[in-house]
């Protein structure tokens, strides 16, 4: 995630194709996509896309704003924001509008806390993730685990510790290295034709898989432009059967990349709105990416077809015992209600309360991680900080927010328009709620 890595691919025309009305916010919302650019030039992990102009990255590396400067900067776009027109150009686009003007209002504000991060301004868990994320996830004690913990134990009976007990188990569903292209590509087939049955995808849209090593992170998405994306999947640590239609669905359909790819068509390409052409991770915008993405796994399989589809398809590929599909399925349904426990240690070691040995302690006991995979998950609180908040925080949110949409119609249609509606919109976090 360096600005090496960063692509700028989309033209100013190719952008603003499809316009039909001039928008007020032009000048605005280019200015917006110059400061996110220039706090990545201080912060190698912030501009995590971009696919705009490249000359407005040339005229930030030229200027080389000051982290001073950016700040004053982004205080002086905010209050042109707020004398923005409130009322859009079209029409019909009232709605997206207003979650423009909140969006650009709180995008500038994360900014700024940013801002004020790499300036050495210290804040706890909750308060970064509030002034980053535009949410806080709950508390949770050692005893909000301890029943699932014990349901854990009961099950894989044996002798020794729980985490090795566990992690036994899960050694026979481990994915062959010479099979891991092969079951991915799979599952990602499977993954594109469930979403493109309900999301109309633009022409050409598409991404490759990268294997890599020595990251914090188990996946990653790089959204090039053009529907366009580079899939990194990390191997440092092994690869379990589940991760291939997670990471299939999170990274790709109906995850990251349609994400990417429908802010671009519907907001860049047919609306002119430059400001979605950059993509700042340390900021709403990231709860709604992450929270979308872990959602959408379970939008795109119910249960039943899921163990369906891996006992039928990927098991075979991994040349795995498709008999214990739902023996596998009905643990991982227990361990993630252990979710919020790796909240609870980020929390802790973030806030100063337990060092990093202690994390790694906490994620083994709570979280169910095996050592190198909760060492792994530590540096990733090192690197990324509050950002774990928006996985399972960012899916319940979205969750509810779907739910609550289509309670009165909840088929599957439905609830994939309303998904699309909101992989297609600059809503926020606070919004969901």
């Amino acid at each position: 995630m360096n600005a090496k890595q960063i692509f700028t691919v989309a033209t100013l025309a190719a952008m603003t194709m499809g316009q039909t009305a001039a928008d007020p916010l032009k000048d605005l919302s280019e200015q917006y996509v110059k400061l996110v650019l220039a706090v990545g030039a201080h912060d190698a992990d912030y501009v995590d896309a971009y696919y705009g102009p490249p000359e407005w990255r040339k005229q930030v590396e030229t200027e080389q704003p000051s982290l001073a400067e950016i700040d004053k900067r982004a205080e002086t776009l905010l209050a042109q924001l707020a004398a923005a027109p409130a009322a859009p150009p079209i029409k019909k686009d009232a709605e997206l509008w207003k979650l423009r003007l909140q969006y650009l209002d709180r995008q500038l504000a994360a900014l700024r806390s940013r801002v004020g991060m790499l300036q050495g301004k210290r804040l706890t868990f909750d308060e970064e993730s509030q002034a980053l994320y535009d949410a806080v996830a709950p508390r949770h004690t050692e005893r909000d685990f301890e029943a699932v913990i014990a349901k854990l134990d009961a099950r894989l009976r044996g002798s020794g510790p729980l985490i090795q007990r566990y992690d036994k188990f899960k050694e026979a569903f481990v994915i062959p290295r010479g099979q891991l292209d092969q079951v991915f590509r799979a599952a990602i087939r499977a993954c594109r034709d469930r979403t493109a049955a309900h999301v109309e995808l633009p022409p050409g849209e598409s991404f490759t898989v990268e294997y890599v090593t020595n990251r914090s992170w188990s996946g990653y998405n790089w959204y090039q432009g053009n529907y366009k994306s580079l899939i990194q999947v990390n191997t440092d640590l092994p690869i379990y059967i589940d991760r291939a239609v997670d990471l299939a669905c999170h990274e790709g359909y109906p995850g990251h990349h349609v994400y990417n790819v429908l802010l671009e068509k519907n907001l860049v390409r047919d609306r002119g709105w430059v400001e979605f052409t950059v993509y700042p991770l340390f900021s709403p915008q990231s709860l709604i990416a992450e929270g979308t993405a872990n959602y959408g796994i379970d939008v795109t399989f119910s249960k039943e077809e899921r163990l369906v589809f891996e006992r039928d398809v990927l098991f075979p590929l991994a040349r795995l015992d498709s008999a214990r599909v739902k023996e596998y399925y009905d643990v991982l349904a227990l361990i993630d209600q252990l979710s919020y426990a790796g909240n609870e240690a980020a929390r802790q070691y973030l806030d100063g309360n337990i060092d990093a040995n202690a994390a790694a302690d906490w994620l083994e006991r709570y979280a169910m991680m095996p050592r190198p995979r909760a060492e792994q998950r530590v540096k990733f609180f090192d690197q990324y900080r509050s950002y774990v908040i928006n996985y399972n925080l960012g899916k319940d949110l979205v969750r509810a927010f779907i739910e609550r949409r289509t309670r009165t119609d909840p088929a599957p249609t439905r609830k994939w328009r309303e998904f699309a509606a909101l992989l297609s919109s600059p809503r926020l976090p606070s919004g969901l709620q």
